[in-house]
C-alpha cells in the first residue's frame, strides 16, 4: 500500500507549497524508510495565514448556525467515506494497527457531527429582574484560534479542537506534528470540499519554535489549544502571558488503575492487556501504574503475562498485527531506558523488556514490583510498559494514586458500589473510568487537573474554551 497524500499548506483557500526553507521527513516506522517531505512554513507564509484567519472572522462568527453546522456535517461524511485511505495513510505516518486508525477517522467524523449539532443549543441564559428589565448572558466566539495537537492521535485530537472552534464561530490556524502531517492535510481537504469559506480555516508544516511564537505573539489570535507534554505547554503558557492569549492545556498524566480483589479478574484482564498496548502505550490516558490487591497479584501478574506474550507486533498494515511499532526514532532508546533503570532498582521483567526487530518496534512488557524510585514509577514512560505493584488497604492505594503531580485519568476496576462512589470522589484526576475505558467521547469533556493541564475539550465544555461571555443588562 503506497502513500498517496500530497503534502501542502492550506491557507485562505488555497493549497500551496510553502515558501520556508527547511523541510521534514516524515518515516514509516514499521521500516524506518522515508515516506514523504513536509513543506515548511515561512514567516510570510504564517503572516497571511493570520491576516486570512483575522479576515474572515466577522463574517464566519456572523454564519447562521445552520450553514456552520451544514458544513461540519458535510466534512464529517467525507471522513467517512474517506476513512479507508485516511487509515492507511495514519498508519503508514504513525505505525498504529489499521482497525485502530479507521476507528480513529471515524470518531473524528462524529466530533464534527457533534459539534455541528451542539452550537444550534447554545442558548444563553435570561436573568430575573423586575417588569420592564432585561438581563440575559450569551456566549460569542473568542476569535481567531492557533491549535497545536500530537502525533499520537493526529487526527482525532485536531479534529476535537477544529470541530468545537468552528462550531462556535472562530476561525483557525492550526500546526499540526510533522512526523504526521498526512491525516491533517486530509480532514483539511474535507473541510475544504465541504465549502469551508476562505480564510476560516488555515493548516500550517513546520518548525515549531517559528510557527508557535508567531502565533502566539500575533495580535490576532485569542485562543490557543495545546496537546501535548507539559514542559512545552508551559513553555507556550509563559508565551501566551504577555498577549494574554487565553489557554487551552492537555498535558501529561500517569494513569493509575486500581485493582481491587472483588473485580470479575478473567473480564478485567481481558479489558486491561488490551488497552494497555493500544497504539503502542503511547496513550495520554493509557492505563500504566497498575496497583493490584495483594490477595489477586500473582494471579493477576500470570494473567497479564500470558495475554502480553500473544500480542502480535508487526507493521499495522497486516491484518493479524495486534500492535504496531513506536512513532519514532527515539521512543525504543527511552522506553528501554526506563526499563533497565527499574529492574537495577528491584523491579521484574515478566514479559517483553526488549527492542523488536527492524523499524521501530519494542516488545510489549510487563513489570512487576516495581518500587517508586524506579523513574518509571514517577515519568510518564508512553510505551508498552505495565507496571505493577500490590498494595492492601483502600487509604493505601488511594495516596499511591493520588502520589504524582499528575491528573489527566485514573481508573479502577470492583464490584463495590460504595467504593466506586468514594474512588470518583477522592482521586485527583479529570477524568475517571470505573470497570471503562471508555472516558474520550464526544458529549463528554475531556481534560486534566495539576501538572495535567487545565481547560477541557470535548462536550459542551469544549465548545465554551472557544467562547468568552457577555452580560448585557437593560433597564
Amino acid at each position: 500500500m503506497s502513500y498517496e497524500t500530497d503534502l501542502q499548506l492550506f491557507i485562505d483557500g488555497v493549497w500551496k507549497s510553502g515558501e520556508g526553507r527547511d523541510a521534514h521527513t516524515v518515516v514509516n516506522p514499521a521500516n524506518g524508510s522515508g515516506i514523504a517531505e513536509v513543506p515548511y512554513a515561512s514567516r510570510a507564509d504564517l503572516d497571511e495565514a493570520l491576516a486570512a484567519a483575522d479576515r474572515a472572522f466577522p463574517e464566519w462568527r456572523s454564519t447562521d448556525v445552520e450553514k456552520r453546522g451544514a458544513i461540519l456535517h458535510k466534512a464529517a461524511a467525507l471522513l467517512r467515506e474517506r476513512a479507508d485511505h485516511i487509515a492507511a495513510t495514519l498508519t503508514q505516518e504513525q505505525g498504529k494497527i489499521l482497525n485502530e486508525a479507521r476507528l480513529e477517522v471515524l470518531g473524528s467524523a462524529q466530533l464534527f457531527d457533534w459539534y455541528a449539532e451542539e452550537i444550534k443549543r447554545d442558548y444563553g441564559r435570561t436573568l430575573v429582574r423586575p417588569a420592564g428589565q432585561l438581563s440575559r448572558v450569551i456566549r460569542q466566539p473568542v476569535g481567531p484560534v492557533a491549535t497545536f495537537s500530537p502525533w499520537n492521535f493526529p487526527i482525532y485530537l485536531l479534529a476535537k479542537k477544529v470541530a468545537a472552534a468552528l462550531a462556535a464561530g472562530c476561525t483557525v490556524v492550526s500546526r499540526p506534528p510533522h512526523d504526521t502531517p498526512g491525516v491533517a492535510t486530509e480532514l483539511f481537504r474535507a473541510l475544504a470540499d465541504a465549502g469551508i469559506p476562505k480564510g476560516v480555516a488555515q493548516l500550517v508544516h513546520g518548525d515549531a519554535d517559528l510557527i508557535s511564537t508567531t502565533l502566539i505573539g500575533s495580535k490576532e489570535i485569542r485562543k490557543v489549544s495545546f496537546t501535548g507534554s507539559t514542559n512545552v505547554g508551559k513553555h507556550l503558557m509563559r508565551l501566551a502571558a504577555d498577549s494574554m492569549t487565553r489557554i487551552t492545556m492537555e498535558l501529561g498524566g500517569h494513569a493509575p488503575v486500581l485493582i481491587f480483589d472483588d473485580c470479575d479478574l478473567e473480564k478485567t484482564l481481558d479489558m486491561v492487556v488490551p488497552q494497555k498496548f493500544r497504539n503502542a502505550g503511547q496513550v495520554c490516558v493509557s492505563p500504566t501504574r497498575f496497583y493490584v490487591q495483594e490477595s489477586i497479584y500473582d494471579a493477576f501478574l500470570k494473567g497479564f503475562a500470558e495475554r502480553t506474550a500473544k500480542v502480535k507486533i508487526g507493521n499495522g498494515l497486516d491484518e493479524d498485527t495486534r500492535m504496531g511499532p513506536l512513532a519514532n526514532a527515539r521512543r525504543p532508546d527511552a522506553v528501554g531506558a526506563l526499563i533497565e533503570d527499574a529492574a537495577a532498582k528491584g523491579a521484574r521483567v515478566l514479559a517483553g523488556g526488549q527492542k523488536g526487530e527492524g523499524g521501530f518496534f519494542f516488545q510489549p512488557t510487563l513489570l512487576a514490583d516495581v518500587p517508586n524510585t524506579a523513574d518509571i514509577m514517577n515519568d510518564e514512560p508512553f510505551g508498552p510498559v505495565a507496571v505493577t505493584k500490590s498494595f492492601s488497604t483502600f487509604d493505601e492505594v488511594m495516596e499511591q494514586a493520588n502520589r504524582l503531580p499528575f491528573g489527566l485519568a485514573a481508573f479502577a476496576f470492583t464490584e463495590n458500589g460504595r467504593r466506586a462512589n468514594l474512588i470518583g470522589d477522592l482521586i485527583e484526576s479529570g477524568m475517571v473510568g470505573i470497570n471503562t475505558f471508555a472516558i474520550s467521547v464526544a458529549d463528554a469533556p475531556f481534560g486534566g487537573v495539576k501538572d495535567s493541564g487545565f481547560g477541557s475539550e470535548g462536550g459542551k465544555e469544549g465548545l465554551e474554551s472557544y467562547q468568552v461571555v457577555k452580560a448585557i443588562h437593560q433597564a
